[in-house]
């Protein structure tokens, strides 16, 4: 059987948690912990990854690692399994896992590109405060509850305020006017397709929802389109589910795939602006698909093609 361990930062070390029915200690994260640990999940910021990944690495544990720390590193593979599962062999200690904004629209856009070719798409994201941190949570409910009792909302994640509203900037500005996470579902597109001259343009927003991102997508393609095959190439991949019936009014929202491993695409149409165009919307988790679970599932495809040597523990 194999077995957990916890770590966190000094404050956190001592506290106890639960999972599974079994009550874990959680240790502190620093050098020398990594001895007898097969693979380690690194959800955390990117410094703290880019310090403690490399000790891992050196002591034969295998680094999965969420932060952008190593994300367009040439040498560390950046993976979803449904997409580039080839990278998984190719590592050199670590695998760096995609930005949850990305990854939703991945899951769309890479069956399309298969059937069709993709040349350039244009997203506008509507990504959701978990995205943040709890505090962003706390922050969204807290707003709400003090509109509703006709008090002053408070203010402090964000630099205005959320409920009601959306706000067009998700990380900070760079000196070309687009945001890092702008800049991210570009670069990370590019080497996730293995498509180096993808033209991506893109604006990322945060808007007043707990859980799960969605993004409104408008992509070209080199071969002429229809949507009855855009259809039938999104029911075919194994990461998305096809939910698009406009006379039923059948589309996918955040809160119907929050805490759904798949992603939902819908809103399919011919792009009116686009040569060989199509206009979709998709829906995903971004704690699952676009983070948490896009790592585990890269770890359970290595543990079933043989391409993890077990020493004794799982470290998060």
């Amino acid at each position: 059987m194999a077995s957990l361990r916890l770590f966190a930062s000094a404050r956190s070390a001592g506290k106890v948690l639960e999972f599974a029915g079994t009550k874990y200690t959680v240790e502190e994260a620093k050098a020398g912990v990594f001895g007898d640990v097969d693979v380690a999940f690194f959800a955390t910021e990117g410094a703290i990854t880019r310090a403690l990944a490399p000790d891992a690495v050196k002591a034969g544990c295998l680094v999965i690692d969420k932060s952008s720390a190593f994300r367009m590193d040439p040498d560390v593979p950046l993976v979803i399994p449904e997409i580039n599962p080839a990278g998984l062999r190719q590592h050199k200690g670590i695998i760096a896992n995609p930005n949850c904004s990305t990854a939703v629209a991945l899951m769309a856009l890479w069956p399309l590109h298969q059937a069709f070719g993709l040349r350039r798409y244009f997203a506008a994201t509507y990504q959701s405060v978990s995205g943040t941190g709890a505090d962003a949570i706390d922050e969204l409910e807290a707003q709400v509850q003090a509109h509703v009792k006709g008090t002053a909302l408070p203010r402090k994640v964000y630099p205005y305020q959320i409920a009601f509203n959306a706000i067009p900037q998700v990380d900070s500005f760079g000196s070309d006017g687009y945001t890092g996470e702008e800049t991210k579902m570009a670069l990370e597109s590019r080497k996730i397709m293995g498509l180096p001259n993808l033209r991506v343009s893109s604006t990322c927003v945060r808007v007043p929802v707990v859980r799960a991102h969605s993004v409104a997508i408008n992509a070209e393609f080199e071969r002429p389109v229809s949507v009855a095959a855009a259809r039938a190439a999104i029911t075919a991949f194994a990461g998305a589910e096809l939910v698009d019936d406009p006379a039923k009014l059948a589309y996918p929202t955040p809160l119907d795939f929050s805490c759904k491993v798949k992603c939902g695409v819908g809103r399919i149409r011919l792009d009116t602006a686009l040569d060989n165009g199509l206009a979709l919307w998709v829906s995903g988790d971004n704690l699952w698909k676009g983070a948490a679970l896009n790592a585990l599932q890269n770890a359970e495809l290595m543990v079933r093609e043989g391409l993890l040597k077990r020493k004794a523990l799982v470290a998060v």
